[in-house]
Formats: structure tokens, C-alpha cells, sequence
């Protein structure tokens, strides 16, 4: 029920050398996973922003924030989503956010990034890398990266829920996210 890195994923498609490259949130999507009773689950937050400052040439320049509206998380689960951004879990009445802060970027080699930073969650903050594949085809860029958190780093699952006896502690996140250049003309707004 945990799945806040999720947010990292998007500082790394939304801008890259020589064009504007905007998100395309149809394309998009940062889902996470986890297991409750022993089922495994899945779910996506459906929405997210991000400001990023990130050239491949240039990756340790890079720079990202990355938002992610706890309250958007969604199962499919009625009970389940009516619970997550309940006290117990995301606690959106006190952050409502999720926040990822890249303050570089590491070459790994044939496309494979780190963003690094740290990310905050209902207030607390932890260091996080997040590994991603970046693919640059012709105006389209697509990263995909996954990562793996303990929701109890961040607080979330609160009293009975903070052991692993129901909830797993342990959540992925995955992300995809893919952005087009804007046409020079359209990005000058000719």
C-alpha cells in the first residue's frame, strides 16, 4: 500500500536536449505493488507533476522535483483505496504530497540512469536512488525504472498496520513515463 517513489519516475522523461519534451500523461504511469493477506496487489497514482532539468550528455547537472498526489492512488480496490489516504496510511490531510527531490543524475551506461536524491513522505525524508532505462526515439523519449521501498521508512501503515503480519512491508514501485518534443514552432509558439 506503499508506493511514494513512484513520484521519481517522472523527473526523468520531461525534458531533454534541444526540445521541449512534456509528459504525456495517457502514455504515462506510475504503478506500485505489494502483497496484503498473502494476495499480491497493484495500483497507480493518477496523478503527478514534475519540474526537470535533465540532459543525458550531462546527467551529474541534472536536477528534478517530483510531485505525486497521495490521494490519487488507486486498486480497484473500494475498501483498500478508501483506506490509503486515510490516517493510517498516506495521511493526505497532513501531506497530501509525496516529494522527490533528484539532485543528480549517474550514467550507468547503454541508457541506464540513477536519479539520485531524497524523498519525503508524510514528513519524513530518506535518501533514495532510483535506477531508469531512458530510450530516445527520434521526438520521443521513454524511461521505465522500478525500485523497491520499505513503507515503513516513511510511515506509512500506522498501529496494527506497521508490522508485516497483514501488509507487507516491502512495495514496488515501477514507473513509465514517455514525453514527445514539441515541433520548434510550436515550442517558440509560432
Amino acid at each position: 500500500m506503499t508506493l511514494r517513489l513512484a513520484c521519481l519516475a517522472l523527473c526523468l522523461s520531461a525534458v531533454l536536449p534541444g526540445a521541449e519534451r512534456p509528459v504525456d500523461p495517457a502514455k504515462s504511469a506510475i504503478r506500485f505493488s505489494g502483497v496484503q493477506v498473502g494476495t499480491p496487489f497493484s495500483g497507480r497514482f493518477e496523478r503527478f507533476d514534475a519540474r526537470v532539468d535533465f540532459d543525458p550528455a550531462k546527467p551529474e547537472a541534472g536536477r528534478a522535483t517530483v510531485l505525486v498526489d497521495l490521494g490519487s492512488a488507486r486498486t480497484g480496490d473500494a475498501q483498500r483505496d478508501a483506506a490509503l489516504p486515510q490516517k493510517d496510511w498516506f495521511d493526505v490531510t497532513s501531506a497530501s504530497h509525496a516529494r522527490f527531490e533528484a539532485t543528480r543524475f549517474v550514467d550507468k551506461g547503454r541508457g541506464d540512469y540513477e536519479a539520485v536524491g531524497d524523498l519525503t513522505i508524510r514528513g519524513m525524508t530518506r535518501p533514495l536512488t532510483l535506477p531508469f532505462h531512458l530510450a530516445l526515439e527520434g521526438p520521443q523519449a521513454h524511461a521505465t525504472g522500478h525500485v523497491g521501498l520499505v513503507r515503513t521508512d516513511f510511515g506509512v501503515g500506522q498501529g496494527a498496520w506497521a508490522s508485516g503480519q497483514w501488509v507487507a512491508l516491502e512495495v514496488g514501485v515501477d514507473i513509465e513515463l514517455v514525453a514527445t518534443a514539441k515541433p520548434a514552432a510550436a515550442a517558440d509558439g509560432h
